[in-house]
């Protein structure tokens, strides 16, 4: 399970492991021991592994002998695992971290791009669902209010996992109900999250306005 810490300075991605979804074991910050300690503080949350789908079961899957994340909050970056406990972000060839997914002028995602749910390995490639914040009138998307968070989809290559294939230019899911924008983000919110598969249907879990949780769902048309 990865999730965010927060000590009232930063926020930083960590994961933690179970046997039972009770007892849990907590191993700390995920880039901790990357590059001898240069990401440890970093400021970062959202991590959404890699999975393929096997009947109502997520599983985790190595590309090349490794496990995949993608992760991040502003732009989204990857990482890589071979043990699921310890990750080393992707960098460029400067040394820098690799941009994957980057805000888009004129789109639902102008200000930003966040990991959602478990990425999913399917047929089609890689499915990353991300959440994407709305700049204001002149950097976003016109027809969604400034501010707001709505869903996106994009599509990476399974033989190259930072390769971006193509993402939609509009969001799957965006704040239409009254229950998205009434609460503590008035802007309006659907965060995504959650992802199950149970009986051929997807169950998509998200935030709304930062004060409740709310389910969509879907027919799964993948095979």
């Amino acid at each position: 399970m990865t999730y965010t810490q927060w000590n009232h300075d930063r926020p930083r991605l960590a994961v933690a492991e179970s046997r039972d979804l009770v007892h849990w074991t907590k191993h700390g910050p995920v880039f901790e021991s990357a590059y001898n300690g240069k990401y440890k503080d970093l400021g970062c949350k959202s991590g959404a592994i890699l999975t393929r789908p096997e009947g109502d079961h997520l599983w985790a899957v190595k590309i090349d002998g490794l496990y995949w994340m993608y992760w991040g909050e502003g732009s989204i970056h990857s990482a890589t695992s071979e043990d699921l406990i310890n990750w080393k972000p992707v960098e460029d060839s400067s040394g820098n971290l690799m941009n994957l997914l980057s805000p888009r002028q004129g789109k639902f995602d102008s200000s930003l791009a966040e990991g959602g749910p478990p990425a999913l390995l399917l047929k089609q490639g890689i499915v990353v669902i991300y959440n994407g914040k709305n700049g204001d009138i002149k950097s976003g998307d016109p027809e969604i209010n400034a501010g707001a968070y709505s869903g996106g989809e994009a599509l990476f290559d399974p033989a190259n996992p930072t390769h971006l294939l193509d993402r939609l230019d509009k969001p799957f899911i965006r704040p239409s109900e009254p229950y998205e924008a009434t609460g503590q983000y008035a802007a309006g919110t659907v965060f995504v999250e959650g992802l199950v598969h149970f009986k051929k249907h997807w169950m998509l879990y998200y935030g709304t306005a930062d004060s409740k949780v709310a389910l969509a769902t879907a027919p799964d048309r993948s095979k």
